[in-house]
């Protein structure tokens, strides 16, 4: 690519014979700035080249020049400023791209079949591949090849397509050899001489039997699941050397095939894991590095800064999710390849992480519990949550002044209690990317038979907490709650039953009776959301409430994101949640049942004066 001017340390180009081993060498040694993990591929390089030949491999300079000489020789950009320019490689990409082709195996075949690229958008990653797939396609010797842009929907996968096609339609070479079927939009890249063909696939396709030579998954952390990946690897039993490149962005939900394939990246290239036929590169910054307030950590993330994004473009971006919480967390995600939790997360998992815990529930027998039911739709999950309090704790709480006075605030312990049913569990699994067939036999899951959870199944939950504990309130949402109610009763239970919506429009109405019992000096309101929330935000960021370790609830603070109106009124949002939330919901029920009469703080200022 093109090159800018730039205050970056990877400005200058390597003009090394071997530009692979030298870059990797001004990684080890720091004089070009890169994360941990390419840090890390670069030293497994320099490893590789004194070591690997006892294991059957040899680094081929040659072999990786011609490659790298066919990107400026024979490819031309297309759009914007670099529209007809040179495909002049950086010194990241010349790593990359000479990595996958220079290192052969002893038949002289490629070492590597699979590769893992991870980087912040705008760093050129879909014209990279679409390079790949060009030399794929006319320059890498295989007959009859079949070169896949790969996506979960088609779409996505013409986004690294339209690459290749404007490259093609760039280089009159290029021109003159492939032929192209289609014409708004071009399908099919043809070279007839050899009978090789380049073209899309996505899940929603089918995958009919392919035979890849060379698969291009572009932002895998937006595929649904594992099935392309799948399907192309299937078809590498034809070929002698195959190739699968994987580029994403960093993703938001730690239970898909992007995050496997991240993690497994990271393992080899650290040298934890040998894999001789993964390639790894896969940028993020240091444990300490804030790229809200470091400029310099910028590069780890954005190896082309200063090439095809701009200091100045990232400072916005910066200034952005300062400004807009609502876009924080796609900020990190995107620009600085930091994997978090949702789109637009609720909660931190730093911050979550430090309130869980391991408790045996019999130290809090005879206690009185406060309780949140989240009833389940066939496709959701039904969930019990209980709170009881458990002590006080002080903290210290900035006053609207900007002062600070030290209180004395409740505690409190929460755990939950989950059903799915078990007639579509592995499908919901699939659906919903989350292990819940293995969570039911870890015992952190219910499942009985059907495809519906029978609402006897929470009812006599209920009955038996009650032989344990004083169950004093009990959540309810509106959905389905007459059934659960009539379900209750017909066990012989008793409780005060109070309503709290899940949405953030509606405020309940109190029951009469307790209208009248005394919360304080005030007068008692109903249950909201948006109430609920902020009593179990406070909870977890005071560190005042402990969440038994279970998965199920893990995964739904970890899935959850907010909505919000134009008062500042937040709460949970199933409908923009990455997966189930619905443990987190009943939590935040529960939460708010338990504090929904008006406590008084000590003021423990005084003590301490």
């Amino acid at each position: 690519m093109q090159l800018r001017k730039t205050k970056t340390k990877t400005r200058s180009r390597n003009i090394s014979d071997d530009p692979v081993t030298a870059y990797a060498k001004a990684v080890v040694t720091g004089q070009i700035v890169a994360g941990p993990h390419v840090r890390a591929s670069c030293a497994r390089h320099l490893r590789d080249l004194k070591d690997a030949k006892a294991r059957g491999l040899t680094w081929s300079v040659e072999t990786a020049n011609r490659v790298l000489g066919f990107f400026p020789n024979v490819l031309r950009l297309a759009g914007g400023q670099f529209e007809g320019l040179r495909f002049e490689l950086q010194p990241s990409q010349q790593f990359i791209i000479g990595s996958l082709f220079g290192w052969l195996r002893a038949d002289g075949t490629r070492r590597f079949r699979r590769a893992y690229i991870e980087e912040g958008k705008g760093n050129g990653k879909s014209p990279l591949a679409a390079g790949i797939g060009m030399f794929c396609l006319i320059a890498d010797g295989e007959k009859r090849a079949e070169v896949y842009a790969a996506a979960s929907k088609r779409d996505q996968a013409m986004v690294l397509f339209r690459d290749a096609v404007a490259m093609r339609e760039q280089s009159p070479g290029l021109a003159a050899r492939i032929n192209t079927s289609g014409g708004n939009p071009v399908w099919n890249l043809a070279d007839l001489a050899t009978g090789s063909f380049f073209k899309t696939i996505a899940s929603e396709d089918g995958q009919s039997g392919p035979r890849p030579s060379c698969g291009l998954c572009d932002e895998v952390h937006e595929h649904r699941d594992g099935r392309v990946l799948e399907a192309l690897e299937r078809g590498f039993k034809w070929r002698r050397q195959p190739l699968l490149v994987m580029l994403t962005n960093a993703g938001s939900d730690r239970s898909t095939v992007c995050w496997q394939e991240h993690q497994h990246a990271i393992k080899v290239a650290a040298g934890d894991l040998e894999d001789d036929t993964s390639f790894s590169y896969v940028c993020a910054l240091d444990k300490d590095d804030d790229p809200l307030t470091d400029p310099d950590c910028w590069v780890k993330a954005n190896p082309l800064l200063g090439v095809t994004l701009t200091h100045e473009y990232l400072a916005g971006v910066v200034a952005q999710a300062k400004a807009i919480p609502g876009k924080l967390n796609g900020i990190l995600r995107y620009h600085f390849c930091i994997w978090t939790d949702a789109d637009q997360a609720w909660m931190t998992r730093k911050a979550l992480e430090q309130v869980v815990a391991d408790f045996d529930l019999e130290q809090h027998y005879g206690k009185d519990v406060y309780i949140g039911v989240d009833l389940s739709a066939a496709q959701d999950l039904t969930v019990e949550a209980f709170v009881v309090e458990t002590g006080f704790a002080e903290v210290e709480r900035e006053n609207t002044d900007g002062s600070r006075t030290r209180v004395l605030a409740p505690t409190f312990d929460a755990w939950i209690e989950a059903w799915t049913p078990l007639d579509t569990i592995q499908d919901r699994s699939l659906r919903d990317s989350a292990p819940y067939d293995v969570w039911v036999e870890q015992g952190h899951l219910r499942a009985p038979q059907g495809r519906l959870i029978r609402l006897d199944y929470p009812a006599a939950h209920l009955a038996e907490i009650s032989t344990n504990f004083n169950i004093k309130r009990v959540a309810y949402d509106r959905y389905a709650f007459r059934r659960f109610e009539e379900e209750v009763e017909a066990l012989g239970l008793v409780l005060t039953m109070i309503e709290h919506p899940q949405g953030g429009k509606r405020r309940a109405t109190l029951p009469e009776e307790l209208t009248k019992q005394s919360f304080g000096d005030e007068k008692p309101l109903g249950c909201w959301m948006p109430g609920s929330l902020a009593e179990l935000e406070n909870l977890i960021l005071e560190r005042r409430i402990r969440l038994r370790n279970n998965p199920v609830l893990i995964s739904a603070c970890m899935s959850a994101a907010i909505e919000q109106d134009p008062f500042g009124n937040r709460w949970l949002s199933k409908r923009r949640a990455v997966n189930r939330i619905d443990a987190a919901v009943a939590l935040a029920m529960a939460v708010g049942v338990a504090t929904m009469q008006v406590k008084t703080t000590i003021d423990t200022s005084a003590f301490f004066a």
